[in-house]
C-alpha cells in the first residue's frame, strides 16, 4: 500500500486505532496495578499495613433526611463502575448502530462466536459444581476482558492483522452485552418495585427526551444520577443504570455527510480569509475548529470520547486494586483445585476458545459467516484462546455470584487471575508463530 494511500485511509480508521490504543494501555496498567494490590495485601511493612482493610473503610453521604453509608469497596463496585458500564453501552450502541455489528454480514461471525464462547464455559462450570454450593458461578468464565486480551495483541504488534483485533474487540464487547444481560437476569435477587418503577419513569423520561431531540448532555447525566440511586434501591445491579443510560442517549449525527463537508468547507473558508489578520492566532484555529467538532458530533459519542480515558486509566485500575486485594496463602491454592476454581479455570481456560472455535467453524460451513479477510483458522483460536482472558467482568461477576461469601471470592479471584494468565501467555505463544495470510481484495459487489 502506498503512504499516499496509507495517509487517506488513515483518518478513517483512526477512531478504532484510538480505541485500541486506549484499550491496551489502560490492559498494561491493569496489570501492574494487580500485582502491586497483590504484593500490599500480602506485606506488613509501610503503607502495606492498611491493605486490605482499607477497602471496608466507610464513606458516608447525608442532607435532609438523605443518607448513604456504603464501605469504599461497595462505592467502587456500585458506583464508579456503573460509570464503566455506561461506556460498555456506549461501545455496544456505537458498534449496533454504525460498527462491527451495524449489518448481519458484519456481526455474524463475533455474534455466533461470542455466543459459544459463553454457553460452553458456563456449560462446563454448572458441570463440574453440579451439587456444590458454589454452582451460582456459572457465569464468571462467560466474560472477556477486552483490555487485557487487546495489551496481548498489542505486544504481538504487526505479527497479526488488523482484522484479527476487530475481530477480538467486536466478540469482546457482544460478551459484554452478554455479561449485562445475565447480570440483569440472573444475579438480582430481591425486587422493590416501587423503586423499579420510579427507574422506569426515569428511563421512560430519558427515552422521550432523546424523542424529542434533546442534546443537551447535562440533562441526560442528572436525570441519569436519579436512575441510578433508583436502580441501587431497587435490589438489580446499580450498574445496569448505566447501560440504560447509555440506550437514552442521542448517538446519531444530525447532519447528512454533504452537510457536514460543507459546514467543514466554510469554517475553513473563514480561517482562511483572516489567515493574515492579527487577531487569527493558532489558539483561535484549535478553539474555531473545537466548536465546529462540539457542533457537529452527537452527544453519545463526545460523551464516550471523554469517558474513556477515565475508565480506562483510573475508573478499572482502581477496580482491580481493590478487588484483587487478595491475602494468598496455601489453603486458597489448594481450593483452586475445588470444584469453584476448577470450573473457572477449564471454563475460561478451555471452554472458551473451544465454544468461540467451534460455534465459529460451524457457522462458516453453514455459510452463516466468513473468516475476516486475511485471518486463517490457528489465528482465529489463538484469539479464542485470547477470549478465557475474564478479570474485570468475571471478577465483577464472581462479587455478585458469592455476595455474602468472601472465602469463595477469594478463591475465585485467584482462579481467574490464573486462569488469565494461562489464556493470555498460551495465546500470545500461539499468535506469535503465525504468519500473516495475504489479504484479497474484494470488488465492492463481493463486499
Amino acid at each position: 500500500m502506498s503512504n499516499s494511500v496509507k495517509k487517506r485511509i488513515h483518518p478513517l480508521v483512526k477512531p478504532f486505532s484510538d480505541f485500541i490504543q486506549s484499550e491496551t494501555s489502560g490492559g498494561i496498567i491493569l496489570l501492574i496495578v494487580s500485582a502491586l494490590s497483590l504484593i500490599l495485601a500480602n506485606m506488613d511493612q509501610g503503607i502495606a499495613r492498611y491493605f486490605p482493610a482499607i477497602w471496608e473503610s466507610h464513606f458516608h453521604i447525608s442532607f435532609n433526611g438523605f443518607e448513604m453509608n456504603k464501605s469504599l469497596t461497595h462505592w467502587i463496585n456500585d458506583g464508579l463502575m456503573a460509570l464503566f458500564f455506561l461506556v460498555v453501552g456506549l461501545e455496544i450502541k456505537r458498534e449496533i448502530l454504525e460498527g462491527e455489528l451495524s449489518s448481519i454480514k458484519k456481526a455474524a461471525l463475533p455474534m455466533i462466536s461470542a455466543l459459544g464462547g459463553m454457553v460452553v464455559p458456563a456449560i462446563l462450570f454448572a458441570l463440574i459444581n453440579w451439587n456444590a454450593p458454589t454452582r451460582s458461578g456459572w457465569g464468571i468464565p462467560m466474560a472477556t476482558d477486552i483490555a487485557f486480551a487487546l495489551a496481548v495483541l498489542l505486544l504481538l504488534g504487526d505479527k497479526i492483522p488488523l482484522s484479527l483485533k476487530i475481530f477480538l474487540t467486536a466478540l469482546a464487547i457482544v460478551d459484554d452485552l452478554g455479561a449485562v444481560i445475565v447480570i440483569a437476569v440472573f444475579y438480582t435477587s430481591q425486587l422493590d418495585f416501587t423503586y423499579l418503577l420510579y427507574a422506569a419513569l426515569a428511563w421512560g423520561v430519558l427515552l422521550a427526551l432523546n424523542k424529542a431531540g434533546v442534546r443537551t448532555l447535562s440533562i441526560y447525566l442528572l436525570i441519569g444520577l436519579f436512575l441510578w440511586y433508583f436502580i441501587l434501591q431497587s435490589g438489580i445491579h446499580a450498574t445496569i443504570a448505566g447501560v440504560l443510560l447509555a440506550i437514552s442517549i442521542p448517538f446519531r449525527i444530525r447532519y447528512p455527510k454533504n452537510q457536514l463537508v460543507e459546514m467543514i468547507d466554510d469554517r475553513l473558508q473563514i480561517i482562511k480569509d483572516n489567515l493574515h489578520s492579527e487577531q487569527l492566532q493558532p489558539r483561535t484555529i484549535s478553539e474555531e475548529l473545537e466548536d465546529l467538532n462540539e457542533k457537529i458530533n452527537s452527544p453519545a459519542q463526545r460523551l464516550e470520547h471523554q469517558l474513556h480515558p477515565l475508565i480506562a486509566f483510573l475508573i478499572i485500575p482502581l477496580f482491580a486494586f481493590c478487588n484483587t486485594s487478595l491475602l494468598i496463602n496455601t489453603d486458597v491454592f489448594h481450593q483452586v483445585f475445588s470444584p469453584i476454581g476448577v470450573g473457572i479455570m477449564v471454563g475460561l481456560v478451555a471452554g472458551k476458545p473451544l465454544g468461540i472455535c467451534l460455534f465459529a467453524y460451524f457457522s462458516v460451513r453453514l455459510g452463516w459467516a466468513a473468516l475476516p479477510a486475511g485471518v486463517s483458522w490457528k489465528q482465529l483460536i489463538g484469539a479464542g484462546i485470547l477470549g478465557g482472558i475474564g478479570f474485570t467482568m468475571s471478577i465483577f461477576i464472581t462479587l455478585l455470584a458469592f455476595e455474602n461469601n468472601p472465602e469463595f471470592q477469594s478463591v475465585a479471584k485467584v482462579s481467574i487471575l490464573l486462569a488469565s494468565l494461562i489464556a493470555g501467555l498460551t495465546g500470545y505463544f500461539l499468535l506469535r508463530g503465525q504468519k500473516l495470510l495475504p489479504v484479497v481484495a474484494t470488488t465492492s459487489d463481493e463486499q
